[in-house]
């Protein structure tokens, strides 16, 4: 039916995941409500990269228009094949995202671009008078506000030009964004633990019959209820990235648990291991804190040893990693010198810095899919189930 998404509305599955993703949005906002927040409107349209993903959607309104265009032809190439990047670590996939970033960040926005698939572009003569793409994340816009309005929060569509083929994907999803001031990462893990429970309570109080049609389908997932459950019965386990590598370390060499990528220090831990630690070793959501800074945003508060960022996963059962946060950093020097660590010009981000320059305080955010929660709750097992119209490659049907 996913090829069909304006019918499959009418069959019990979609509309059972579509009522418990309703009830999931309006906890969400009821949440972050009683705890104070503002609710903050971030753009779509960004000249800005959050993530340095480096696979955003370009925005223009140069295409047919003559009079707005250079004297070059448009060059007419086939896409690129689309790639099943699940049998790519997070590692290896990060590593492209910075080489391809890197590349970007050499081009001056405001001159012709001269590409083989889109052809050349003056980008001064487009309506906004710049590149501008469709927004990664919401983070550092909703961080304007935070020093001036305390807790914030963002909630909305974010899009990425993956090219992909994995029920883990989507072009386009919806995230969940809040950004806490005068925190660090221990208050950020605990607002993060209770949006949790708080969402996994609302959908057991509120969407009894739905949760129970998913645990008897063939869709769904046996003692599903149960699970969920387990996430409100239990604190979440926290220990350091250093420490959840020597458990997969000790796994590996004592337990003969076989990986298909080694677990070495540096790595950003792919869906096995984050899966094998909640699901074999503690059986309930795990917090990893204090991963290397190398894997890791440039805007992470850098933590004493240097080695370090303040950064945080929460890792859940079925899913892996569904939350991820940082203290940000808020040093002035500090956030310069990992740009050019990173790559990254500062002249990107000058308005960024700016937020550092006029006055700021310590403060910490996170970020969570919202398919990923809804399935997390409903036991589904592929993201395109989980969302209206779902947007991946060659698909953009609706």
């Amino acid at each position: 039916m996913r090829d069909h998404a304006h019918l499959r509305a009418r069959g019990r599955v979609h509309a059972a995941a579509m009522r418990i993703r309703h009830c999931m949005a309006y906890a969400t906002h009821t949440f972050f409500h009683n705890h104070g927040f503002c609710y903050i409107h971030t753009p779509i349209l960004t000249g800005a990269d959050c993530e340095g993903a480096g696979e955003q959607f370009g925005v223009t309104t140069m295409l047919g228009s003559d009079h707005l265009a250079t004297d070059i032809e448009l060059s007419k190439v086939e896409p690129p094949p689309v790639e099943d990047t699940s049998k790519l670590s997070k590692s290896e996939l990060k590593r492209r995202a910075k080489k391809a970033e890197k590349e970007k960040s050499k081009i001056d926005p405001t001159k012709p671009v001269h590409e083989d698939v889109v052809g050349a572009v003056d980008y001064t003569k487009d309506f906004f008078g710049k590149r501008v793409n469709l927004t990664v994340s919401g983070q550092l816009n909703v961080e304007t506000h935070a020093c001036a309005l305390s807790d914030v929060y963002t909630f909305g569509p974010t899009f990425r030009a993956e090219n992909s083929h994995t029920g883990r994907h989507l072009a386009e999803f919806w995230m969940i964004e809040p950004e806490i001031c005068f925190a660090d990462l221990a208050d950020d893990i605990n607002l993060a633990e209770d949006y949790l429970k708080y969402c996994v309570r609302f959908a057991l109080e509120n969407c009894a019959e739905d949760l129970e049609f998913f645990e008897n389908s063939p869709h769904g997932e046996v003692g599903l209820r149960e699970r969920l459950k387990n996430v409100l019965d239990n604190p979440f386990k926290r220990l350091t990235y250093t420490e959840a590598i020597e458990v997969l370390q000790k796994a590996v060499k004592e337990d003969g648990v076989v990986f298909e990528e080694e677990p070495i220090w540096g790595i950003d831990l792919p869906s096995e291991h984050e899966r094998y630690l909640c699901e074999k070793v503690y059986k309930k959501p795990v917090v990893l804190m204090d991963y290397p800074k190398d894997i890791k945003a440039f805007y992470m508060k850098l933590n004493d040893d240097k080695k370090t960022v303040a950064a945080a996963d929460i890792l859940v059962p079925k899913i892996g990693e569904i939350i991820g946060g940082s203290q940000r950093e808020h040093r002035m020097d500090v956030l310069k010198t990992r740009c050019e660590e990173m790559g990254l010009d500062a002249k990107q981000v000058w308005w960024y810095l700016d937020l550092r320059r006029y006055g700021t305080v310590p403060h910490a955010g996170f970020g969570l899919g919202f398919e990923r929660l809804i399935l997390f709750i409903t036991g589904l097992q592929n993201i395109r189930d989980v969302i209206p119209f779902p947007r991946y490659p060659q698909n953009a049907e609706f």
